[in-house]
């Protein structure tokens, strides 16, 4: 049975420093030189321009997942722009996180710009002068703690992505992302809030369905009113 709901999070940090690093590789002369982007992927103890706030032992204990299960593993693949998805799509990925390490407040990251499409795509931007950047995205609980302000808890990264505009992941999020729901199943996996109630009315016995889609809708009813 699933529990917990998740808001599906991105952030971008609000420092801009990132920097471009293109590396020849030594021990093949003339081959095709490796591209990468470092600087700071995520901030704690921060109000961001999403008025969120991540507590910095939340940053420090799901960074640290992240590099154990995915960084050291050559896993931590991110997509250019964000999708609307908790999953990364392989077909979309453009660079690799390489590493994560913190600095006080700030969890700084490298990543390898990678050869496929989108990864060339990234290339060319950056040989063009154009300037990009790194926005998380998560899955996580939010609890207020001031007006329009809110503090997150259990946040677990899904990925980093690689985008341009710092005003277009606020208007997409706020727009798209947030808008969906994820639970947590009890095996620890994440599904959309509609999937796992398609999911329940297999769960029911047959005479039981009509009931329990009637409740539903009832209660989609009444919350519709209480926002009017």
């Amino acid at each position: 049975m699933a529990t917990s709901k998740y808001n599906l999070l991105v952030e971008k940090p609000d420092v801009e420093a990132f920097e471009f690093i293109i590396e020849e590789n030594s021990s093949k002369p003339g081959s095709e030189r490796d591209m990468y982007i470092s600087g700071p992927y995520m901030v704690a103890n921060t109000e961001n321009k999403n008025n969120r706030v991540y507590p910095v032992a939340e940053l420090k204990r799901e960074a640290d997942r992240y590099v154990t299960e995915m960084v050291k593993k050559n896993r931590a693949m991110g997509e250019l722009n964000h999708p609307t998805s908790a999953e990364v799509d392989l077909e979309r990925a453009c660079h690799r996180v390489i590493s994560l390490k913190q600095e006080g407040n700030v969890f700084m990251g490298k990543s390898k710009v990678l050869s496929t499409p989108t990864g060339l795509i990234v290339q060319s931007l950056i040989r063009d002068g154009c300037s990009l950047g790194m926005s998380t995205r998560s899955l996580g609980k939010l609890d207020e703690i001031g007006k329009d302000k809110h503090k997150v808890k259990d946040m677990r990264l899904i990925a980093i992505d690689c985008v341009a505009d710092p005003s277009y992941p606020k208007a997409f999020v706020n727009g798209i992302l947030e808008s969906k729901k994820w639970v947590c199943n009890n095996d620890g996996s994440f599904c959309e809030l509609y999937d796992a109630f398609e999911n329940s009315l297999h769960d029911l016995p047959r005479r039981d369905v009509e009931v329990y889609l009637r409740d539903q809708i009832v209660t989609f009813i009444n919350k519709v009113k209480q926002k009017q």
